[in-house]
C-alpha cells in the first residue's frame, strides 16, 4: 500500500508520529513537490469540496463539527454520483477488507549493538547521557549501532528504525544528526488514472 502526504511537518525527515504509524504498518510515503497541488488533483480536489461542505465555516464546538463531518461523508458516499465511477456511489462500491486488522509487531535490530526506546520527550537514553533524537518517534524502539570509533547510527533493522536510517551521533552531541539524503523527500510521481 502507498500513501501520499501532502505537507511534511517540520520534524525528523518531516515525518510526524502518524507517518510512523504508518511506516511501522508497512505503508510506503509518497509525497509531492511542494507547492505544485497538480500533482495530486483528485485528493486536492476532494480536500476543496470537503472544506466547501463541512468547515468553511468552523461549526461552533467539536460535536457540532463531526455531525457536519458524518453528514458529508453520508452525502459524499452514498447520495453524490460520482464522474470518476461512471455516475455510481462509492459506498455501493466499497467492500470491506477480509484481513482483521493486527498492529505492528515490535521491530527487532539483530544487526545492532542494542535496541532502545525512545522516551516521550523524544530522547535516545543511554546509562546518564540523553541524546535528543525527536518527539515524532517517542515511544518507538530504535536501533542503534557503533559504526566506527564512538560514532554511533540509530535507524532501521539493518539499518535502523523500520527500514531507514535515521541519523548519527557521537560521544559529545546530544543530539542526532540527520543522514545526508532524506528518504522521504518530494519524489514527484506521473499522474496515475486512479
Amino acid at each position: 500500500m502507498t500513501l501520499i502526504l501532502l505537507h511534511a511537518p517540520n520534524a525528523l525527515f518531516g515525518l510526524s508520529r502518524l507517518s510512523i504509524w504508518w511506516l511501522r504498518l508497512g505503508i510506503n510515503i509518497e509525497r509531492i513537490k511542494p507547492g505544485n497541488p497538480q500533482q495530486n488533483g483528485r485528493h486536492e480536489r476532494m480536500n476543496l469540496t470537503l472544506k466547501k461542505e463541512a468547515s468553511k465555516p468552523a461549526s461552533f464546538n467539536f460535536l457540532q463539527q463531526q455531525d457536519r463531518f458524518h453528514s458529508f461523508m453520508q452525502v459524499y458516499n452514498n447520495e453524490r454520483p460520482h464522474q470518476s465511477l461512471n455516475g455510481q456511489y462509492p459506498g455501493d462500491l466499497y467492500t470491506p477488507s477480509v484481513r482483521a486488522y493486527r498492529p505492528p509487531e515490535e521491530p527487532e535490530y539483530p544487526y545492532h549493538d542494542r535496541s532502545v526506546r525512545v522516551t516521550q520527550c523524544g530522547r535516545i537514553c543511554i546509562g546518564k547521557r540523553k541524546i535528543n533524537l525527536s518527539t515524532v518517534c517517542a515511544g518507538q524502539t530504535v536501533g542503534i549501532r557503533e559504526v566506527e570509533g564512538r560514532v554511533w547510527l540509530a535507524g532501521r533493522p539493518d539499518p535502523s528504525f523500520l527500514d531507514y536510517d535515521l541519523g548519527f551521533f557521537d560521544q559529545t552531541e546530544n543530539r542526532v544528526e540527520p543522514v545526508g539524503v532524506n528518504p522521504f523527500a518530494p519524489n514527484v510521481l506521473p499522474m496515475s488514472s486512479e
